[in-house]
């Protein structure tokens, strides 16, 4: 089994029996450590909120926690954006196969779209992580920063998680609906 899978299987039974600080977690780690997917984790969330029979309104509460989480976290990416700058980053981005093109790449998008890049880049996958470099390194007000990266952040947790959540209501339908003779 490949270390990848090995993880994913961990992450679902972490959240077997604790979906929120999964949410959190997995949101936190996400834009720090990328290998771990929201766009897997929070589905399966919501899914196995839904099996577990938790109302819609106790789904809300892991809606905000994957914000929280994702905004503590990429907010981490962004101060070292920030602090180390350019040149410093660059060697650090070199061990993800992030050349120097690439980022200038990133930056002149940046540059052109502004905080609507932070907005709808929060609910890109892959742009998730890599959005809180260009902002750091261009110096985003942190105030702005911070409240777009919430609104999207926000945006991509009420869609992936309610989407395994009714998911997983359809599927409880659809076993209903079949089991009756």
């Amino acid at each position: 089994m490949e270390p990848f899978d090995s993880l994913l299987i961990w992450i679902g039974d972490f959240l077997g029996s604790h979906l929120y600080e999964g949410i959190f977690l997995a949101a936190l780690l996400e834009t720090i450590v990328p290998p771990i997917p929201t766009l897997a984790v929070f589905p399966t969330a919501g899914f196995l909120a839904s099996q577990q029979e938790i109302s819609i309104i106790g789904v809300i509460p892991m809606i905000i926690l994957g914000a929280i989480g994702a905004t503590i976290g990429t907010s981490t990416i962004y101060f070292i954006a920030l602090k180390l700058g350019r040149i410093v980053l660059l060697r650090y981005l070199k061990h993800f196969r992030i050349s120097e093109k690439k980022l200038d790449r990133v930056e002149a998008w940046f540059e052109k779209y502004g905080d609507k890049a932070v907005l709808f880049g929060r609910m890109i996958p892959v742009m998730r992580e890599m959005i809180s470099v260009p902002a750091g390194l261009l110096e985003m007000k942190l105030p702005k920063f911070i409240l777009y990266t919430f609104t999207g952040s926000l945006l991509w947790s009420t869609v992936t998680i309610l989407a395994g959540y009714y998911f997983g209501e359809a599927i409880g339908l659809a076993s209903t609906f079949s089991s009756k003779p």
